[in-house]
């Protein structure tokens, strides 16, 4: 598959999971020709305009949604740096009468920005960090952060290294990013009771820095990498050229080998796995083409909580949308939960909870936590509802108005 055909396919997977329907991307992609910098067909210049449109007329969840794609997969060029620069803007717009407020954190290597709700020194919540994979910005995620502060956690979206306002590189040591945001927020969550949602490579990051961090009391994540996406030489020439391209952006190396040289230090083995003795919810892709099946086989061996969900779908499983993020809401409601009953939990004595398509058992079920998230919380499809109100698909003052593209 080549680049531009390969834009238009994760795009699709993208535009679904932020509430761009269908017919909208359909409408949008025949006039898509190329990814030129700055061609008036290309990539980011064909979404830019859409972005601007629908800023214009005082959408800025849409526009910022829009802005999203524009700038995807990094902003590497003019163009995309300025779609990045008013995806922040338009969200900033859009949260300012939603209880979400930024944050920016000086790291020592950088800057981190994140938005959050339910954030209170006096009365400190349950941390909750939400954190994209390699292509997506934290404002995907962050419109649901209020239905998440109703829910009872202090949340928190957070971008990984080098994507979008996050400045750090990436490396195999980027997982102690997460306990800097522990440590940042500690006045304001109660992070001594700490649950992640790491979505695919921030996933990876949330195990590692479980292994080490007893704060950490459960991981949920879809289609995270663990060790032979890594390091499985056989695996490697499949992977699409897009996440390689991103890879190298974001850990700064200079081609392909060395690339695999700086991923060899990134697997975490059964050592490292065997620590994490917490509730971990994976979602499994079994058409996944980015994350070899082999993953879900280390973590059934190694992993002495884990429950698994499988859909029959591609990486991210953007087909079944509403099913994945019921499924995540319960792992974190069931997690919580058990924590309050007393922390670990005998897992079946079958092993299924650790190797099923679908994780069983215990006192309280999915359906039971599904309806503690209200109905509110759930579209009627048990899809989170993308909307203006807030609530959208596992998405300091800043200047007001977008900055327009220049016209060739």
């Amino acid at each position: 598959m080549d680049h531009l055909a390969e834009l238009k396919e994760f795009a699709r997977l993208h535009a679904r999971g932020q509430g761009i329907g269908d017919r909208q991307v359909a409408a949008v992609l025949p006039r898509i020709t190329n990814d030129e910098p700055g061609h008036p067909a290309s990539w980011a210049r064909v979404w830019t305009a859409e972005a601007d449109r629908l800023a214009v007329a005082g959408r800025p969840l849409d526009a910022c949604r829009h802005y999203a794609l524009a700038r995807f997969p990094y902003h590497g060029d003019d163009v995309r740096r300025r779609a990045q620069d008013n995806c922040v803007r338009t969200f900033d717009d859009w949260r300012r009468r939603r209880g979400v407020e930024r944050l920016v954190l000086d790291h020592p290597d950088g800057t981190v920005a994140c938005w959050a709700s339910g954030l209170d020194s006096r009365r400190r919540r349950p941390l909750l960090l939400v954190m994209g994979g390699i292509v997506s910005v934290k404002e995907q995620w962050a419109p649901l952060l209020p239905r998440l502060a109703r829910l009872g956690w202090a949340a928190v979206v957070a971008e990984m290294p080098g994507v979008g306002e996050n400045t750090l590189r990436y490396h195999a040591d980027s997982w102690r990013l997460l306990p800097f945001l522990m440590d940042e927020l500690a006045g304001r969550a109660r992070v001594t009771d700490t649950s992640v949602l790491g979505l695919s490579f921030s996933g990876h990051l949330a195990l590692r820095a479980a292994a080490e961090d007893p704060r950490i009391r459960s991981v949920h994540t879809v289609g995270a990498p663990v060790a032979g996406f890594f390091d499985d030489p056989d695996w490697w020439p499949r992977v699409p050229g897009i996440t390689v391209a991103t890879l190298r952006r974001l850990t700064g190396a200079p081609d392909d080998d060395a690339l695999r040289a700086l991923l060899a230090d990134f697997p975490l083995g059964p050592d490292v796995l065997g620590a994490v003795d917490i509730p971990v919810g994976y979602v499994v892709s079994s058409r996944d083409e980015i994350i070899p099946p082999t993953e879900r086989q280390l973590l059934g061996a190694t992993l002495p909580r884990v429950r698994f969900k499988e859909f029959d779908d591609v990486h991210g499983s953007p087909a079944n949308l509403g099913a994945m993020r019921k499924w995540l809401i319960a792992s974190l409601l069931r997690a919580r939960v058990t924590h309050r009953l007393g922390g670990h939990r005998a897992l079946p004595a079958s092993g299924a909870g650790r190797r099923g398509g679908e994780s069983g058992g215990g006192a309280t079920g999915v359906s039971g936590l599904s309806r503690a998230v209200g109905a509110g919380a759930l579209g009627p499809s048990g899809a989170a509802t993308p909307s203006d109100s807030g609530v959208t698909g596992l998405a300091d003052a800043v200047p007001r108005q977008p900055r327009r593209s220049p016209v060739e």
